[in-house]
């Protein structure tokens, strides 16, 4: 039997307490959807529910629309996720494998667009949706998050690494370049799509301010907004024990998703790795 080096328990130790402290927030986040508000508000903190309650899930689920509020975050999440992943293949195939004139400037636009804080985009993105129509609608929230440059450049990345001699005998078979894209390329590319559907998904889900800002209607709502609303006490205090109780409802669909597509995560993590 192989003997373990005193270096290999160092870094073995390292890697647990690392574990541990990035779990410890999802282990009191759990915990605290158990406690009610008294106990998550005192001091020194009960670090387990010593009687845990089901009250702050009762209170959501009864008295909010709870799976309202979760049907939209996921129309919303999953058109946003679809769109994107079809837009930035498509426009990641034409910059990888395409020759045209204005590859190399577009390319860097889109790069320089990365650059750019997502806030300073609220006020003219603001403006273009009141001059369609478009405030307190569903396409209000998912078109601005369709054009990611970010998807843009990861996928074209990722289709630069594939051999271009398969797209040259799709091409000698007579394909067109959409063939070509959706027989060759997206099969090929589904690493790298996976990895930016998980971005896109956790980031459109999670996303509070510009839904806020689009969305004023209850009935329209998605989960994070509706949460915030179920939070709130009276006094319009935060209910801390509802707060986590809603954390962990909104986590379940990130953690699915992570769960289902994480082998290309990681597949697609290590190809970068190795051919970038």
């Amino acid at each position: 039997m192989k003997k373990t080096s005193p270096l290999q328990w160092v870094s073995h130790t390292i890697l647990l307490l690392a574990a541990l402290f990035f779990l410890w927030p999802f282990y009191w986040m759990v915990t605290g959807s158990f406690k009610n508000l008294r106990v998550s508000m005192q001091i020194p903190p009960e670090w387990f529910p010593k009687t845990p309650s089901f009250l702050n899930y009762t209170h959501i689920f009864n008295d909010y629309p709870i799976m309202r509020w979760f049907g939209n975050s996921l129309l919303v999440t999953m058109a946003t996720t679809f769109l994107v992943l079809l837009c930035s293949s498509l426009a990641g195939y034409a910059l990888a494998k395409i020759n045209f004139k204005s590859s190399k400037p577009v390319f860097v636009m889109i790069v320089a667009a990365m650059s750019l804080p997502h806030a300073v985009l609220f006020i003219p993105l603001y403006q273009i949706l009141i001059d369609f129509k478009l405030i307190n609608s569903y396409w209000g929230v998912i078109l601005p998050a369709v054009a990611w440059p970010f998807g843009v450049f990861l996928i074209k990345q990722f289709i630069q690494t594939l051999p271009t001699a398969l797209i040259e005998s799709g091409r000698i078979d007579g394909c067109s370049e959409f063939s070509i894209y959706w027989r060759i390329i997206v099969p090929l590319a589904l690493p790298g799509l996976a990895v930016l559907a998980i971005f896109t998904f956790v980031s459109t889900w999670n996303d509070y301010v510009w839904q806020l800002i689009v969305l004023t209607k209850k009935e329209l709502f998605t989960l994070p907004l509706g949460i915030k609303i179920a939070q709130s006490t009276i006094e319009n205090e935060m209910n801390y024990g509802v707060a986590m109780a809603g954390a962990v409802i909104a986590t379940i669909p990130v953690l699915a998703i992570f769960i289902y597509f994480q082998k290309h995560f990681t597949q697609g993590i290590t190809i970068g790795a190795m051919k970038g």
